[in-house]
């Protein structure tokens, strides 16, 4: 193959691994970092931190690939999603097929790293990232089965530090299904209409002018949540203004999705890694100066 044609595929794959748009990554990346820094009491190792930021990009990008798989005589009839990679056959089946594999056991050589419960762990991770693209066809709200897959970096983080799944591991769960429901009903609001024509069910679709209202409840059962968990962990001033900032970008959030313009509630859901990334330095700055 020459150095062109590789070149070729080689992004190509960049875009079926969705490298070129990172916030799924993010999105996957801020919850299992609250869960390592309250988990190791605000001392993570960094080696630990390097494993799971490394093993979130790679599994996010096998989840890409599987959720393409699934959904790639879909896509094909949605105006966001039909240049993909699979769905406009730039990329074969076998190919996609190998690039998953690859990333899934890129991902696994890194988790041997950890103890023995979170290798276990990362089984089940694998077979949410698998069966998630399904979903779709059958239940209602496939969100809250997302919200347990981008969330799964959780219990991942708690059996790695403490070997164990103690209360505030499943809060952080809890709070986290919560956060995907709200943004990734933003997320189906953009596609509402094409979903509708092919069949596949989503939160906007079963919501319906209840959406908005839907989204803001989550955010705020999310915030709760939250709240509840520093509550039951006695932590400080700086988590709650974490939550603050998060609360006040979630009211600029309704501010987008209340018209329900297919580009602002794009904006609505790629703006959520702010969401993560202050309530994160919350978390953060408690450690620091409790």
């Amino acid at each position: 193959m020459k150095l062109a044609q590789m070149l070729e595929r080689i992004t190509l794959y960049e875009k079926l691994m969705r490298l070129d748009k990172p916030i799924g990554t993010l999105l996957l990346l801020w919850p299992t970092l609250w869960a390592l820094w309250i988990a190791a009491d605000g001392r993570p190792q960094w080696l630990m931190v390097g494993i799971f930021c490394v093993g979130t990009l790679l599994m996010r990008s096998a989840g890409c690939v599987m959720n393409d798989l699934a959904d790639r005589n879909f896509d094909a009839h949605v105006e966001r999603t039909r240049n993909r990679p699979l769905a406009a056959g730039l990329v074969s089946v076998t190919e996609a097929l190998w690039l998953a594999a690859g990333l899934s056991l890129g991902a696994f050589g890194l988790v041997l790293a950890l103890n023995r419960f979170a290798i276990a762990l990362s089984f089940v991770a694998l077979a949410l990232a698998a069966t998630y693209p399904f979903t779709k066809r059958f239940l209602s709200v496939p969100q809250a089965y997302l919200g347990v897959t981008f969330g799964f970096g959780i219990p991942m983080a708690y059996a790695a530090v403490t070997n164990q799944l103690p209360l505030p591991c499943w809060w952080l769960l809890l709070a986290n299904i919560f956060w995907v429901l709200a943004y990734d009903t933003e997320y189906a609001m953009v596609d509402r209409d094409d979903d509708l024509k092919i069949g596949i069910r989503t939160s906007a679709i079963t919501l319906g002018r209840y959406d908005v209202a839907a989204v803001m409840l989550s955010y705020a059962a999310m915030l709760a949540v939250l709240a509840y968990t520093g509550m039951k962990l006695g932590f400080g001033l700086y988590y709650y203004l974490g939550l603050g900032a998060a609360g006040g970008i979630m009211l600029y959030h309704y501010s987008l999705i209340r018209e329900r313009r297919r580009e602002d509630c794009f904006k609505a859901f790629l703006h959520n890694n702010w969401v993560g990334a202050v309530i994160f330095a919350g978390i953060a700055a408690n450690y620091v100066w409790r």
